[in-house]
């Protein structure tokens, strides 16, 4: 088996395993999932708005009673 025989055939397994990859990435079973992994950075700020207005609200409940 020739050296050049050998890198033939990584190329072709490597331009296999490409394809298998983009077909991954391109399914539409993967909308979803990717379309969730998106969103990610906006529903963290969501969580802290939330959280950030429950503060203030009991801070402020607390200026009342003081």
């Amino acid at each position: 088996m020739d050296i050049n025989v050998f890198r033939g055939l990584m190329t072709i397994v490597l331009l296999l395993a490409f394809l298998g990859i983009v077909y991954w990435a391109y399914s539409s079973k993967q909308k979803k999932p990717f379309d969730e992994a998106a969103n990610l950075p906006f529903a963290d700020d969501d969580e802290n708005e939330k959280n950030h207005n429950q503060d203030e609200s009991s801070s402020l409940e607390k200026n009342k009673h003081e």
